[in-house]
């Protein structure tokens, strides 16, 4: 049986997409047939894994048109991992869904038909909270949260986890905090240190103990289409993300 995981934080550059691409990345080299959902219009989850917006099917069309997820699926370089790309229409799909009956659905009723097809199902979702991430936290079984290590990175997280707790109230009473993940860490500083605080504070033991650093290699790696283990393995950023894996699979398979 599969898992759907939402990473989500209606916060931009936290390091969500890269957080979602590098995460199914490493579970589908880990042998775990992974699909990573693109759920930001922005499309850079789709082009982080070099592969085009330009697509004739893309998420927007399975929630507004009857198209299968199938019909989307894009092969990725790497083996085991299957992308549904996303490009700007989806931001024509906030108003459109308006009228729709069971707009929260839509994404979850596809997604069933597929979902045993995988184990693990990614889906990276837009820097907001309205209808596409409500179709996303419908469809999930639980919901990733990176928090940058930055001044504001606790503001807004009580919107977020309102919205998690009505979804769960109204739509998808299963929902979970899979944990918060610290991105952007840098050790000299006091505020990235305050904030792990904080945050440990607010999340208790649903925060990973690995966090991932501040790095160069990282911010290059989406320019050049490539996850950054495939970019530079050997620097800190893939590091980082292979021992938040590991402890990811850990919590999840024992």
């Amino acid at each position: 049986m599969s898992k759907v995981i939402s990473v989500a934080n209606q916060k931009g550059g936290v390091g969500k997409t890269t957080t979602a691409v590098n995460l199914a990345t490493i579970l589908a080299k880990r042998n775990k047939k992974t699909l990573l959902i693109d759920a930001d219009p922005q499309g850079n989850a789709t082009s982080g894994l070099g592969l085009s917006k330009e697509v004739f099917l893309s998420l927007y069309n399975i929630l507004i048109d009857e198209t299968t997820m199938e019909e989307t699926f894009q092969q990725t370089p790497i083996k085991n991992l299957i992308v549904c790309p996303s490009n700007m229409d989806l931001a024509g799909a906030e108003v459109e869904l308006v009228s729709v009956m069971s707009r929260e659905r839509r994404l979850k009723e596809k997604l069933d038909e597929v979902k045993n097809y995988f184990d693990y199902i990614i889906i990276d979702c837009p820097p907001s909270l309205g209808l596409v991430t409500l179709n996303a936290f419908t469809a999930s079984d639980s919901v990733l949260i990176p928090i940058q290590c930055e001044y504001f990175a606790l503001e807004g997280l009580g919107q977020l986890i309102n919205t998690v707790e009505l979804v769960k109230k109204h739509l998808n009473k299963d929902l979970q905090i899979e944990g918060a993940l610290l991105t952007m860490y840098d050790m000299r500083t006091n505020l990235s240190n305050q904030v792990v605080k904080e945050v440990k504070r607010y999340f208790g033991d649903k925060v990973y103990k690995n966090v991932i650093p501040r790095n160069v290699r990282l911010s290059e790696a989406p320019s050049y289409g490539l996850p950054i283990t495939e970019y530079d393995p050997r620097s800190k950023g893939a590091k980082s993300y292979v021992k938040f894996v590991r402890e990811f699979l850990k919590n999840n398979e024992g």
